[in-house]
């Protein structure tokens, strides 16, 4: 499953409602690369969830609003709000625990 690409122009809108995990990375990022699978597979497992990505090249300044200093960073958002942030690569089961956790 392809994950939703934010950008300025909807990031404020697609994070205002329900749970939304952010997946910040760019093209050049081999780690970003080793995450994307395990975070398509549950978009799949867990579709009352938005899971999107948004280019920290093409959106940098919703990156610095964030503090992303580093990527892959995920943040996950329940109706705007950051309630989760991980840094670097980490297992799929870890992921879903987060997301669990804000539900």
């Amino acid at each position: 499953m392809d994950l939703k690409e934010l950008s300025t122009a909807n990031f404020d809108e697609e994070i205002k409602e329900g749970i939304t995990l952010v997946d910040f990375w760019a093209p050049w990022c081999g780690p970003c690369r080793l995450i994307t699978p395990s975070i398509e597979a549950l978009a799949e497992e867990m579709p009352d969830v938005s899971f999107t990505k948004l280019n920290v090249d093409k959106s940098r300044q919703i990156a610095i609003k964030y503090n992303v200093m580093s990527i892959p960073t995920i943040i996950i958002f329940k109706d705007g709000e950051v309630k989760d942030t991980t840094i670097g690569v980490i297992p799929k089961d870890a992921i879903k625990s987060k997301i669990e956790a804000v539900m």
